[in-house]
């Protein structure tokens, strides 16, 4: 008697779960997982066009820093690049992109060159520093006519390591035209701003200062970067916020010496130090 309960009530047991309701029909499951597939192509391709988007606003922001002289040729003579920020008359950039002084006997002026959509509808406008950080190497400028679209500044405290952004500016000056250019970068380290050498004979007065000062991180980017980026904006592809400024030049200079031999490794100083230039001198 026990063997003949015992595999009927096993069939029993198959045929209440062969119905049960909460088994999904196999066409069903395909359409789900079709959908599933479909949704992350729409949503790859859309933030696709968003950072597509992103960079189209980043660039009617970017401008070139240089000098004018109408009396040379090149009349205008590139030195970086520089953005649009607060109410769209001021532009951000690093200090020493700016030149300490001009020659007044040529009548040298400091401008920026505003990218047109040819050569000739580049447009130069008069520029005046309004306020420089020299240790964080950060200088903003008052320029004059319409205001440029500004870009909006972010919180470079909240920037990891593995986060990819977005630079824009001009890697080779004039050698390419002013023809803005975007790069991809990964924060692959937050690193000091200068690092002890292993020989003291290695440390020059300029690294010296810093190690002297306070010390505070700048980023270090898997990306390379020209002398020409100096001043670019580092942003981020979703929504567009500033959180660095691409430095070749004050921050490499105390960590490679070959500045002229890209290396793949980029630097750029925190946002933070600008957005407080900012408030001080409103």
């Amino acid at each position: 008697m026990v063997r003949a309960t015992v595999p009927a009530a096993r069939a029993h047991s198959r045929r209440v779960v062969n119905r049960s309701p909460f088994r999904i029909p196999t066409g069903l499951r395909l359409r789900a997982t079709l959908a599933l597939v479909l949704l992350a192509v729409w949503q790859a391709s859309d933030a696709r066009a968003d950072a597509a988007e992103i960079i189209q606003r980043a660039k009617a922001s970017i401008v070139a820093v240089g000098t004018f002289d109408k009396s040379r040729s090149p009349a205008f003579g590139f030195l970086g690049t520089g953005f649009a920020v607060g109410d769209g008359a001021l532009v951000a950039t690093n200090a020493h992109v700016v030149p300490p002084l001009v020659d007044d006997e040529t009548r040298e002026t400091l401008v920026v060159a505003i990218p047109g959509d040819t050569p000739a509808s580049n447009q130069v406008r008069m520029a005046k520093v309004l306020a420089i950080d020299a240790e964080h190497d950060i200088a903003v400028l008052r320029i004059g006519g319409p205001k440029l679209s500004a870009l909006t500044l972010g919180d470079s405290t909240r920037v990891r390591e593995g986060q990819t952004y977005l630079f824009t500016g001009f890697p080779i000056g004039g050698a390419l035209g002013l023809i803005p250019a975007t790069h991809r970068a990964m924060v692959s380290a937050l690193t000091p701003i200068a690092m002890p050498m292993g020989n003291a004979k290695d440390l020059s007065a300029r690294t010296i200062r810093r190690l002297s000062g306070t010390p505070y991180p700048v980023l270090q980017l898997d990306a390379t970067a020209y002398p020409g980026n100096s001043g670019s904006p580092l942003y981020d592809p979703e929504s567009g916020e500033v959180v660095g400024i691409v430095n070749m030049v004050f921050v490499k200079g105390s960590k490679e010496t070959a500045l002229t031999q890209p290396s793949g490794i980029s630097y750029a100083m925190p946002i933070q130090p600008l957005k407080l230039l900012l408030q001080s001198n409103r």
